[in-house]
């Protein structure tokens, strides 16, 4: 009797402890970011700069998937604030993407945090600033986002991991180039080239930016974060092999040389398989009629001799670019975090519910230079347009879809301005076509999500252009370019609900209005789908005064 107790009492601890077993949190990490002005020549020139813990570029932000970042920024500028996490998804939570769309910018004096996951992603991002043209002195930096260690990737471990930020760079300070654009003119040719915030000089007297061993691989992240200039990024002597793509495992091609659009990333690897010594990395403009360029050095450890002044050449034309874009391919069997997660892998034989066509124009206004798609010139109104459709306030702020979805010439020609809003049936799956009847190259992005860049091609789209389309392995990504005279398709399904930024990546065009948000709404208001607005979001506009509230009910 007493040995029945005995096993009874056995019995009933262990189904306790089964019952109250838990799972453990992703892990958080805590960074402070105090945002400041400071002093610093990029070009040679002494020039008012934006520091980050005292730092330009700012500090790389390392991560892991699913990880729990928390940034506490504290805006120590003069103006209003704000950083967006530049193709980092941020599912059904867009009150942390940093745009003017989605949250209030941050107050001289006052300080804000930012928290989120990189939810079922990898790969090289970069984050910058969203507020007047603060992109234009810094405040950018890398932000890396590596596989969890159970997840193999489809390479060797490298020896090391390198963040190579390349862009265009302005010796007028940020307010006076704000001053052009509101006066109606844009903001010209750049000074100079930057690799991670300095010029090389060329002489033998730079010091190196990396050291490599020799017979080691290494992974290097090349992001461009400038303002308006795409940019070709070549190693003196070195192949380099393309891994991975803002967030998606690629097909591992060889390049001499990549060319990198306004808010691209591409992760390469390289091998130290050459003489040791000195080699320069490369720089330079494209599409510019004249070419500007800088370097940065490699030096391998224990190497003995300097660099060659002898630099490889830059490729001509983009027709060039549109063939290496054409190249890349989605690696369909590498084991990792696959971008929208909800979405089908076989996204070609999903019917298409609707098609957008965004056409890029640029026309005047009052004698102003304006920038629009599909004849709107977005501007953003005083109230976050997220805050004013969580409080209900949408109506006072603007109006949805005042685009057609298939603009006609007239539409596209009579620019208007006024908040441009796209409204999106939740999970359906859209085609959007940017179609470029300028001269120049366009880059674009959506925040949010990926999406399949499905083609690129000369003319002007048209239904039966899909024929063209890759519908097996384009890359699954966030930004894609589009050549002169020229259009792009993309596909994706749009099952991340919030108030997401469709933009130029241009910073001048995007200033002068060529952007436009794309409203994803849960239809049954639940947190399945997003998350309310958290306690500690900041409030302005029609809005600045009103309680707080939660509509989403739990799942």
């Amino acid at each position: 009797m007493k040995v029945g107790v005995k096993l009874l009492a056995v019995c009933l601890c262990v189904a306790t402890v089964t019952v109250v077993m838990v799972q453990a949190e992703d892990p958080y990490f805590h960074h402070v970011w105090n945002v400041t002005y400071g002093s610093a020549s990029p070009l040679g020139v002494p020039q008012q700069v934006i520091l980050i813990n005292g730092q330009f570029p700012g500090p790389n932000l390392n991560s892991t998937s699913n990880n729990n970042v928390i940034v506490n920024v504290f805006n120590n500028l003069d103006e209003p604030f704000l950083i967006t996490w530049n193709g980092i998804q941020h599912r059904k939570n867009s009150w942390q993407d940093g745009t003017a769309g989605s949250m209030c910018p941050i107050p001289p004096g006052k300080n804000f945090t930012y928290h989120f996951q990189p939810k079922d992603q990898i790969g090289s991002y970069f984050y910058y600033p969203t507020t007047a043209m603060h992109r234009a002195a810094g405040a950018f930096g890398g932000l890396r986002v590596n596989s969890r260690l159970l997840i193999p990737v489809p390479y060797a471990d490298p020896e090391d991991d390198y963040t190579v930020l390349i862009n265009d760079w302005y010796t007028k300070s940020h307010t006076q180039l704000k001053k052009f654009l509101d006066s109606g003119r844009t903001i010209g040719r750049p000074d100079g080239i930057l690799i991670n915030g300095k010029a090389g000089k060329g002489d033998g007297s730079d010091q190196p930016l990396f050291t490599l061993k020799q017979g080691k691989t290494y992974r290097v992240r090349i992001c461009n974060v400038g303002l308006k200039t795409s940019l070709n990024f070549r190693i003196q002597n070195h192949k380099m092999k393309l891994v991975e793509m803002e967030g998606s495992h690629v097909l591992q091609n060889d390049y001499d040389s990549l060319d990198v659009h306004v808010g691209q990333c591409f992760g390469v690897i390289v091998t130290a398989n050459q003489e040791p010594k000195d080699y320069y990395m490369v720089a330079s403009t494209r599409f510019l009629k004249k070419a500007l360029a800088t370097t940065g050095l490699l030096r391998y450890e224990g190497g003995k001799g300097l660099a060659s002044p002898q630099l490889p050449a830059a490729p001509v034309g983009w027709a060039w670019s549109l063939n290496q874009f054409r190249s890349f391919r989605w690696n369909l069997t590498a084991s990792a975090a696959r971008p929208n997660p909800q979405g089908s892998y076989h996204y070609g034989k999903i019917n298409i519910t609707r098609t957008i066509k965004l056409v890029n124009t640029q026309g005047k206004i009052d004698g102003k230079l304006r920038y629009a798609l599909s004849g709107v010139s977005h501007t953003d109104p005083e109230t976050p347009l997220k805050l004013a459709e969580y409080f209900g306030v949408a109506d006072k702020v603007f109006k949805y879809d005042i685009i057609s979805d298939n603009p006609t010439s007239d539409q596209i020609k009579n620019i208007k301005i006024e908040p441009n809003v796209l409204n999106i049936t939740h999970r359906t799956f859209i085609e959007v076509v940017f179609e470029n009847h300028e001269k120049s190259v366009q880059s674009w992005h959506l925040d949010g999500y990926s999406f399949f860049a499905v083609a690129v091609e000369p003319g002007t789209w048209t239904p039966e252009k899909r024929k063209n389309y890759n519908l097996l392995d384009s890359v699954s990504r966030h930004t894609v370019q589009v050549y002169p005279k020229c259009w792009a398709a993309i596909l994706l399904t749009f099952d991340n609900c919030g108030m997401w930024n469709i933009r130029s990546e241009n910073s001048e065009r995007r200033y002068l209005g060529q952007q436009l948000y794309a409203s994803v709404l849960s239809p049954e208001k639940s947190l399945r789908d997003e998350y309310n607005m958290p306690e500690s979001s900041l409030q302005c506009g029609l809005v600045k005064d009103k309680p707080k509230i939660n509509p989403y009910a739990g799942a």
